[in-house]
């Protein structure tokens, strides 16, 4: 099986975040590290199903378990964010451009002009 590329990493990540108690679980785990009991305690679902969507997050990179005794802490991979924070950071520079180019137009056009074209 080929290495998983970057798109890939985060077709999985934008994947597992398109719901919103991974989302909540997620922000959770930005406090720090917990464990899956402690986690489960806040949601009125089962512990299997907030297993499962550790689960998700896991295979996408956003979380890690390890196990330290009997604890089996749930961590927060905060690079997995770098890559999705460098992917919004290009399309919002793009539009940024876009924008600048447009008021570039409109301020060729003279404040007469710009008016007139909105009504």
């Amino acid at each position: 099986m080929p290495p998983a590329t970057s798109e890939d990493q985060l077709s999985r990540v934008f994947s597992a975040l398109a719901d919103p108690t991974r989302r909540d679980i997620v922000a959770r785990l930005t406090a720090g590290d917990t464990t899956l009991s402690d986690l489960s305690a806040s949601y009125e679902v089962s512990v299997q199903a907030v297993s499962k969507h550790l689960k998700v997050l896991e295979d996408a990179g956003l979380v890690t378990r390890t196990r330290e005794a009997q604890r089996r802490p749930v961590h927060l991979e905060a690079e997995v964010f770098d890559l999705m924070t460098r992917w919004i950071e290009r399309y919002r520079q793009q539009a940024e451009e876009r924008y600048r180019r447009l008021d570039g137009v409109l301020a060729a056009l003279g404040p007469d002009r710009a008016v007139e074209g909105a009504s």
